[in-house]
C-alpha cells in the first residue's frame, strides 16, 4: 500500500503541476527538454499505480485462496522483490522508449 500510495504521490507532485500548465496555456510553456522528461515520469507513475494495483489484487487473492499457506509464500523479501520488479518494469517502459 506504501508503494501505491507514492506512485500516486509521485502523479500529484510530479506529473500534475505540468500537465496543469499544459492545460492552461494550451501549449508546452517550460524548457523543451522537460517535455520527454515528464512525459516520461508521467507513463512511469501512472504504470507503477496500475502494477501496484495488480500486485496488492495478488497478495488478497493468495491471502484469500490459501491463508494457511500465505506466510509462507508471502514473506517480507518476496514482497520487497514484488515492489522492485513493479517500480523496476514501469521505469523501463516509460524511461526506454522516451
Amino acid at each position: 500500500l506504501v508503494s501505491l500510495f507514492m506512485s500516486d504521490l509521485l502523479v500529484g507532485l510530479v506529473v500534475m503541476p505540468p500537465a496543469m500548465l499544459n492545460q492552461l496555456y494550451g501549449r508546452w510553456v517550460l524548457r523543451g527538454d522537460l517535455c520527454s522528461l515528464w512525459a516520461s515520469f508521467d507513463v512511469m507513475c501512472c504504470s507503477a499505480s496500475i502494477l501496484n494495483l495488480c500486485v496488492i489484487s495478488l497478495d488478497r487473492y493468495l491471502l484469500i485462496t490459501s491463508p494457511l499457506r500465505y506466510k509462507l509464500r508471502v514473506t517480507p523479501c518476496r514482497a520487497l522483490a514484488l515492489i522492485l520488479a513493479t517500480w523496476s518494469l514501469a521505469a523501463l517502459a516509460s524511461f526506454l522508449p522516451i
